[in-house]
């Protein structure tokens, strides 16, 4: 049976559906058809964005001569333009489509650079408001999610534990919603990333490892990963999950 049995192969499975094991047209592909749902100009619009450069490079060829390498730089500025648009419109239909759920901050937290490093539900309580962590050039920033009135507390005690272990350095709270002085889902990423830089890269290697001691210690959130639906069975389910049931 040993003889028999393949061994496992390294390569990544291209007929899967998450992204990461995909291959890159796939992937444009599986992001297309996920963004359709939820946009339903795009096809419209990224036929534009590739067939407008093409037609002016046409016109261009007409006026100036050189028909064919400027048909081939409109093709080629049209495939840049729609994929870019493609971007786009995906990262918005992303916060569309998760848009009032319990954790869709750790969405906005995934489209942050890779030199910020987020850690989501740091704390959590049963009517599923949470605080989020992420670390980066801007500091020490945590995100409360949930209602304003509960969140104040949960905000204020994670304050405090983490003032103890980043030593002098400012914790900066965010409120995450879309009320007065909080931060709507769609520009959290882009407010993050806008505040200004008091962390060198070695400070936030040395916080990073005081915070990884201080998450040691607390106990284990029972709050499932990622954004959770809106279906009230779901979300019942997982709050009896949170209260150990």
């Amino acid at each position: 049976m040993a003889k028999t049995e393949k061994p496992q192969s390294d390569k990544p499975d291209r007929g899967g559906t998450d992204p990461s094991q995909l291959g890159r047209f796939r992937q444009i592909i599986v992001a297309y058809q996920r963004t359709h749902e939820y946009d339903k100009p795009l096809p419209f619009l990224l036929a534009g964005a590739f067939v407008v450069p093409i037609i002016l490079a046409v016109i261009a060829g007409m006026v100036f001569g050189a028909m064919i390498s400027l048909i081939i730089l409109g093709i080629m500025v049209g495939l840049l333009l729609a994929m870019l648009l493609l971007v786009q419109r995906t990262k918005a239909a992303t916060y569309k489509r998760y848009a009032g759920q319990a954790g869709s901050a750790e969405v906005a937290l995934a489209m942050l650079p890779k030199k910020w490093i987020s850690t989501p539900a740091i704390a959590a309580n049963r009517q599923l408001d949470a605080v989020h962590r992420t670390l980066g050039p801007g500091g020490l920033v945590l995100i409360g999610e949930g209602e304003p009135g509960r969140l104040r507390a949960l905000l204020t005690s994670e304050v405090r534990k983490h003032e103890k272990v980043a030593y002098g350095v400012k914790v900066t709270t965010i409120m995450m919603g879309n009320g007065k002085n909080q931060v709507p889902l769609e520009k959290l990423a882009d407010h993050i990333r806008k505040l200004p830089k008091v962390l060198e890269p070695n400070q936030v290697t040395e916080i990073k490892s005081r915070l990884n001691a201080l998450d040691k210690v607390r106990p284990q959130i029972p709050v499932p990963k990622g954004p959770m639906p809106t279906n009230p069975r779901q979300v019942r389910g997982a709050k009896q999950a949170m209260r150990g049931r």
